[in-house]
């Protein structure tokens, strides 16, 4: 993502992502991996004794046939799948996450509902290949919000069955990214859940059994007297003036999140490499700071008034932690520079937090 960074610079002359819009996507990515830290050997488990007790049969695997008839079978089923997660609310509830930014850039394939890699800024368009895989024109398309391109370009590898099924549209004007209705937010946890929370809240809102059902079940765009997927004309029309939701961060802040961001995804890395030696308690220890770390990050993003205080927690957290060996330095070498940094972090939002509160309200960190 680092070297995607440069080089969209060195061809564009821009960067082809905002550093905490990236951290909010490699965020949702690190949050959708860390159940596995405790479920993974279920979900395996689980596969082995289905697949062991009740498959219908054997699939050859030394038949060249069969391995083609499998890659399309699992594409198709992949664009059904796909197709969906757009088309019931529920499940668009998850898949929304993905959706969400602003940009596109490859950290938008780590933006993934804790429930639930496409680079492609780089290439234009690639000829005869447009007419059989969903190349990156196809996938921009699909995550465009202008009318044209909503619920669009579904496959995977393969973009026939977009056109078998009518849901292929080719790219023809500029593509605005994100939702048709931004959340505005690069709070972890307010991504992750903002859609949920509205299909709740709709759902009590809504009069009768059978609409009530439809707000689960039907589009998220449908509501009482609309086709299931809503209506076309309720999208906001794209004017090509649209600004991206921005958080006001200075320079000097977003080296400090990106600093923190990449110690703690030094740790996230250790723990999942040494899952199997650690004790129960440690690991979870381990998340729980992690998970605090993406808080606290997504506060100071936002500027929210309980930042300092958070970021202050955060780190006095770390230290116990590292104190009582339940987090170990990833770089032996660097162990006494991390108990330094932390503590001269300690410090620093401690004062900010004393003043905030002294003051009464919050500025802009």
């Amino acid at each position: 993502m680092l070297l995607e960074l440069v080089v969209s610079w060195i061809l564009k002359g821009k960067p082809v992502g905002r550093v905490y819009d990236v951290l909010t996507s490699v965020s949702s990515g690190v949050l959708y991996q860390l159940p596995r830290l405790f479920f993974r050997s279920i979900e395996l488990t689980s596969y082995i004794y289905v697949w062991e007790n009740y498959r219908l049969f054997n699939l050859p695997c030394d038949s060249l046939w069969m391995w083609y008839l499998t890659f399309f079978g699992v594409d198709l089923c992949y664009y059904w799948s796909h197709r969906m997660a757009h088309e019931v609310s529920i499940i668009w509830s998850l898949h929304q996450v993905h959706h969400s930014s602003e940009d596109f850039n490859m950290s938008i394939a780590l933006r993934i509902s804790v429930f639930e890699v496409y680079i492609s800024w780089v290439i234009n368009k690639l000829g005869p290949l447009e007419w059989i895989l969903n190349t990156p024109s196809h996938h921009r398309v699909h995550h465009g919000r202008n009318r044209c391109y909503i619920d669009k370009n579904y496959g995977a590898v393969l973009v026939i069955w977009d056109r078998i099924f009518g849901t292929f549209e080719a790219e023809n004007e500029k593509v605005s990214y994100g939702l048709t209705h931004p959340i505005n937010t690069f709070e972890l946890f307010r991504v992750q859940f903002y859609q949920l929370h509205y299909v709740w809240t709709t759902f009590w809102i809504t009069p009768g059994f059978w609409n009530k059902l439809s707000v689960i079940f039907k589009g998220p765009g449908w509501s009482p007297g609309k086709p299931r997927l809503g209506l076309l004309e309720d999208i906001p029309e794209v004017t090509g003036k649209e600004v991206p939701f921005s958080a006001p961060m200075s320079g000097s802040l977003q080296l400090y999140a990106f600093v923190h961001f990449a110690l703690m995804l030094g740790f996230y890395e250790d723990t999942f490499a040494d899952q199997s030696v650690l004790s129960q308690a440690t690991l979870l220890l381990r998340t729980g700071y992690i998970i605090l770390t993406l808080t606290s990050i997504g506060f100071l993003i936002e500027q929210r008034p309980g930042a300092p205080i958070l970021e202050t927690i955060r780190c006095s957290v770390f230290l116990m932690l590292y104190r009582l060996d339940y987090l170990k330095p990833f770089i032996p070498s660097l162990a006494f520079a991390f108990e330094i940094l932390f503590s001269i972090c300690i410090i620093y939002w401690g004062i900010r937090s004393v003043r905030q509160l002294a003051s009464g309200h919050s500025k802009q960190l």
